[in-house]
């Protein structure tokens, strides 16, 4: 154990070097016009640090929805940004060395993607008083601190509506769900579809899959698992089928397509960002907009308005909402705003567990 901790420390450190030689971030200039450069930047730039799930910059789904919202600072705020991903089957303390690494590295400002850092935040955040920090998904006390911005999505109203989408497309009366990670988080996007679903048909059948289990979070970016376990549903008749499984999502896609069958993505508009060979299977996407309580995070650091505690960005807030790219769901939309009013007015309550 002691030997397996050290080699996900190494690992981590490379991953870390690796992230912020790619990111291009030492050419950040400042609006006052001084470079950002890691050794020659102002004492007035705005520094953050961000630390990706499993998958990281570039999976076309939750860490890619936090790489917009870093993007949008960089361009809009002039912030300098150091990036640094999470590996598979990584120690707690690698997580804990990586948001260290950001620190020391002089990045005040720390974002870390994914509820796996909620120890690791709440551990480095009481090292660490004077940094403040944002993590995505975990409102537990693992993570709490007077200096800990937890941002939070109403996953569950997102997903119903993409479930009432599923049930107003399906013609065979059978849909299915495959979640990355058998986590509470993930369960809410699995309750809140099931709960769309029969809102329409309550007859319905639904196919539920889940990846792996923790601490195996590698169904988050594991595209031949989400591919067998598509196949599968696609097979036994389903015609729908919805992914919350990060990275893993991709081999969704590719099954819809070999099946001529369709699937709802997650977190970003997938029909944006998914292959341009599989883009047309894709029904709609529940997007989760991680990208605006990132830079709802970073521009309170640069106003000074920094609050820490939970923030939940829900349908009302504007947090989370499903996709029109392609046309797909142009004739159900309607019947899909009428639910989100509902929700919104307290009409339906959305079960998260």
């Amino acid at each position: 154990m002691r030997h397996a901790t050290k080699v996900a420390a190494v690992v981590a450190a490379a991953s870390l070097g690796l992230a912020a030689c790619g990111s291009s971030t030492n050419n950040t200039t400042s609006p006052g016009g001084t470079g950002g450069s890691t050794g020659g930047a102002s004492s007035s730039t705005l520094k953050i640090g961000m630390a990706y799930d499993v998958g990281g910059r570039g999976d076309q789904s939750f860490n890619d929805a936090a790489a917009a919202g870093l993007d949008k600072a960089k361009t809009e705020l002039g912030a300098d940004v150091k990036e640094a991903s999470a590996v598979n089957g990584e120690a707690e303390s690698a997580r804990k060395e990586r948001l260290q690494q950001l620190i020391d590295a002089g990045y005040n400002n720390i974002v870390a993607v994914g509820f796996a850092y909620a120890k690791a935040v709440g551990e480095t955040a009481k090292a660490n008083p004077d940094v403040k920090f944002a993590i995505v998904d975990d409102a537990s006390p693992d993570s709490a601190g007077p200096n800990v911005d937890q941002i939070t999505f109403a996953e569950e109203q997102g997903s119903f509506l993409v479930g009432a989408a599923a049930a107003l497309k399906t013609k065979t009366n059978h849909v299915g769900f495959i979640g990355g990670v058998q986590t509470d988080l993930i369960k809410k996007f699995e309750k809140g579809f099931e709960a769309g679903v029969k809102a329409v048909k309550p007859d319905i059948k639904i196919d539920v899959k889940y990846l792996t289990q923790p601490p195996d979070f590698s169904g988050f970016n594991s595209v031949d698992k989400g591919k067998a376990a598509a196949e599968g549903m696609y097979q036994g008749g389903a015609d729908v089928v919805y992914h919350a499984a990060g990275g893993s999502g991709g081999g969704v896609f590719t099954a819809a397509k070999a099946a001529g069958k369709w699937a709802i993505g997650v977190d970003s508009d997938q029909a944006k960002t998914a292959p341009a060979d599989v883009r047309d299977v894709i029904l709609t996407s529940m997007i989760k907009k991680v990208d605006v309580g990132v830079f709802d995070f970073i521009t309170s650091v640069k106003n000074n308005s920094f609050k820490a505690g939970n923030k939940i960005f829900d349908l009302k807030a504007g947090g989370v909402d499903f996709s029109t790219t392609g046309g797909h769901i142009d004739d159900i939309k309607s019947k899909l705003d009428d639910y989100k009013q509902k929700i919104i007015s307290g009409e339906i309550t959305v079960p998260k567990a």
